[in-house]
C-alpha cells in the first residue's frame, strides 16, 4: 500500500541532525560497551532490542514523526557502533577487514533496493518495503562508518582530529558538487550519508578522548549530553517547519 512520505526531508537541517546524531551514536555506544563496561556483544544486543522497537513504531506510524525517525536513525548509529567495535575487536577481525566485510553488506543491501525497486533515491519512499530497505541501508551504513572512522583513527596514522579533517573535507567537496554541478543526486546523497557516519566516529573520539591523545577530554557521558541537546535542537528546528508547512 501506497502511504505518505514518512522519511525526513534533505534540507540543511536534516545534515545537521544526521551529523549530530552520528556523533551522539559513537559516545553513546562506547558508553554503553566501555563506560558502563558492558561489553560490545551485550550492548549490541541491547541496542539492536531498542532499534526494535523504535522501528517497528516508526514503520507501523501513517505520517512522518520528525522525533520518532530521528530516534531510530540514532540507534542505528549506537547499534552500528557497538556492533562495529565486536566485530573488529571481540571477533578480531581488524578495521580494515571489517571495512571491507561492512562495504559487502550496504553495497548488497542498495543493490537489493535498486533491483526490488528501480531506485535507491529517498525521496520515492513510500511503501513499507520501501521503508525496510532505507532502514537497512542505514543501518549498515552507520556500522560501515564506525569501522571506516576507526581505520582512519588508528590504523592510517591520520588519528582522531586527521580523519575528522579528512572525512570533513570531503564533505565540503560534495557540498561543492551538489551545488556547483549535475551529477546524479542519488549518488552524492548516498555518498554524503556514508561518509558524515566515519565523520561522526572520528569527531566523537576527538570530543571524548583524552587531551594527551588528540582529544577534548569530555568523556563519553559529557560528549554524549551536549550532543543529545544539539540533535534535540536539529530536530525541534525539523518539527517547528512542519508545523509551518
Amino acid at each position: 500500500m501506497t502511504r505518505a512520505v514518512k522519511v525526513a526531508p534533505v534540507t540543511a537541517a536534516f545534515w545537521v541532525a544526521k551529523i549530530c546524531a552520528t556523533t551522539l551514536g559513537e559516545t553513546a555506544g562506547d558508553l554503553f560497551s566501555m563506560t558502563l563496561a558492558l561489553g560490545y556483544a551485550a550492548s549490541s544486543l541491547l541496542l539492536l532490542a531498542l532499534l526494535t522497537a523504535a522501528l517497528g513504531a516508526q514503520l507501523a506510524a501513517r505520517r512522518f514523526h520528525p522525533a520518532r525517525f530521528w530516534l531510530v536513525v540514532l540507534l542505528t548509529s549506537t547499534a552500528g557502533t557497538t556492533l562495529s567495535d565486536f566485530v573488529d575487536r571481540s571477533l578480531g577481525l581488524g578495521y580494515a577487514a571489517g571495512v571491507a566485510l561492512l562495504s559487502i553488506a550496504l553495497a548488497t543491501s542498495l543493490l537489493l533496493w535498486w533491483a526490488a525497486e528501480g531506485t535507491v533515491d529517498v525521496t520515492h519512499v513510500r511503501t513499507r518495503r520501501q521503508e525496510v530497505f532505507y532502514w537497512s541501508a542505514i543501518l549498515c551504513s552507520n556500522t560501515l562508518g564506525t569501522a571506516l572512522g576507526d581505520y582512519l583513527a588508528d590504523d592510517s596514522g591520520l588519528g582522531f582530529a586527521g580523519g575528522a579533517l579528512l572525512i570533513g573535507g570531503l564533505l565540503a567537496l560534495l557540498a561543492v558538487v551538489w551545488r556547483c554541478t549535475r551529477l546524479d543526486r542519488v549518488t552524492l546523497f548516498w555518498s554524503a550519508f556514508v561518509l558524515t557516519r566515519p565523520f561522526g566516529a572520528t569527531f566523537g573520539d576527538v570530543l571524548t578522548k583524552p587531551v594527551a591523545h588528540g582529544g577534548l577530554a569530555l568523556g563519553t557521558t559529557g560528549a554524549s549530553a551536549v550532543l543529545l541537546a544539539l540533535l534535540v535542537l536539529a530536530v525541534g528546528v525539523t518539527a517547528h517547519r512542519q508545523r509551518l508547512a
